[in-house]
């Protein structure tokens, strides 16, 4: 290799980091005015799970550095502003009762949440948000994931409405006796009539209608009816990843005229057609497996024959882009999430969302276009739900119908 091309090269790293400097910079700058709004993280589900010391909130001391993404100062990093943590429950622990486990998650996100009254700050409002931003808090909101949660009790969805919850992802990954879920088996082709009266009911109450998990059809049937903005919290584009949990075209095209947004999500899977390809691939291979000790064997053996293939954080910023051009710049937000699992490269825990915004300027999104995706869409959402519910609160009492009554008693 000659001087000149040495020379050159270096001259040419040497640039190629001075970008990334200023990108980076303008990045960290912006979220400094902006707040940033993440519509889903885990972290409630991963307290629970602590194998040292399960439903422990005190042992998962979030001052200091995790085992797994998320912590006070890489959230401080990361220069998150609000975040919706999600109080996820399996559709698969039906025994268990539902109601109980999502009273449980919920008091360990309420709990996590006054124990470090210095960063986080309880929320249940657009204007709680603002103020927390003020103070230099995180506002903490809570996302129920999942409506197998309410038990087909409309009752019970204004109980947890109550408890803090401000929106609801209508279906985890199990059918409901009124919703299609997208990872199973369709029984009612969208929304029973029960199902809409949740929509109707959520719209009153002021909660966010959130459509990650479900089917295209319970999507479109949700769209048709809510006299609010709808949310994806944490779902990508289907348009450049082929996957169940990602949001067709057909709907991206269809926000516009409900004002609601996709928070798109960083999960591998989602983002990554070479991962949904293999996870495809690896879930052929389970499907005769008749034991769970059978069923791990296998799945390490095929990542040993085959490993997984890695998403970057420019897969995402993909998604991103996707969402921008079909649906408009006002329809996309951030809905990371975090899980305590792998993550893209480049987006590996909670202090990385600085580097999506430059790797987004670099791609040519201005700053009012950042501050859109930033916050400023879910503002807008959860201002017209709030808005929503006081104009039907003045003419709608409380639904006390039952889903015996309105699907005729028959449950699939």
């Amino acid at each position: 290799m000659t001087k000149t091309l040495l020379l050159t090269l270096l001259l040419i790293t040497q640039l190629a980091a001075q970008t990334e400097d200023v990108a980076l910079k303008q990045a960290r700058q912006l979220l400094k005015s902006t707040p940033l709004i993440d519509g889903h993280n885990d972290l409630p589900w991963t307290i629970r799970s602590n194998a040292p010391a399960p439903f422990d909130v005190e042992a998962y001391d979030l001052r200091k550095r995790t085992p797994t993404d998320t912590d006070l100062e890489r959230l401080k990093q990361g220069q998150v502003s609000a975040q919706f943590w999600s109080v996820y429950i399996p559709g698969e622990i039906k025994e268990q009762g539902y109601a109980k486990v999502q009273l449980e998650q919920i008091d360990i996100a309420r709990r996590m949440i006054a124990r470090y009254p210095e960063a986080l700050a309880p929320a249940y409002s657009a204007a709680d948000i603002e103020a927390a931003f003020k103070r230099g808090r995180i506002a903490s909101l809570l996302g129920m994931e999942g409506g197998h949660a309410i038990e087909n009790s409309l009752g019970a969805l204004r109980a947890f409405y109550a408890l803090g919850v401000r929106y609801m992802t209508l279906t985890h990954n199990v059918t409901l006796d009124w919703a299609d879920a997208a990872l199973d088996q369709p029984k009612h082709n969208g929304l029973t009539a029960f199902g809409k009266e949740v929509v109707r009911e959520m719209n009153r109450l002021g909660m966010m209608i959130d459509l990650s998990h479900v089917t295209p059809k319970v999507m479109s049937d949700a769209l048709n009816i809510s006299a609010a903005p709808v949310i994806f919290s944490h779902s990508s584009a289907r348009g450049l990843v082929d996957h169940p949990r990602n949001v067709p075209d057909s709907i991206l095209t269809r926000l516009p005229k409900n004002g609601g947004v996709v928070m798109v999500t960083f999960i591998p899977a989602f983002v990554s057609q070479e991962i949904a390809d293999w996870e495809k691939s690896l879930r052929a291979r389970l499907a005769a497996t008749t034991s769970s000790e059978e069923h791990v064997r296998m799945r390490q053996q095929y990542a040993a024959e085959h490993p997984m293939p890695k998403a970057t954080l420019k897969h995402v910023a993909d998604h991103y882009d996707h969402v921008r051009k079909v649906a408009g710049i006002d329809h996309v937000a951030i809905g990371s999430d975090y899980w305590g699992g792998e993550m893209p490269v480049g987006l590996e825990d909670v202090s990385k969302f600085p580097y999506l915004f430059a790797e987004l300027i670099r791609r040519g999104w201005s700053d009012a276009d950042l501050k859109k995706l930033a916050g400023e869409n879910i503002f807008r959402v959860l201002r017209q739900a709030e808005k929503t519910a006081q104009r039907l609160q003045k003419t709608r009492p409380a639904s006390t119908a039952t889903i015996e009554q309105l699907d005729q008693g028959t449950k699939n």
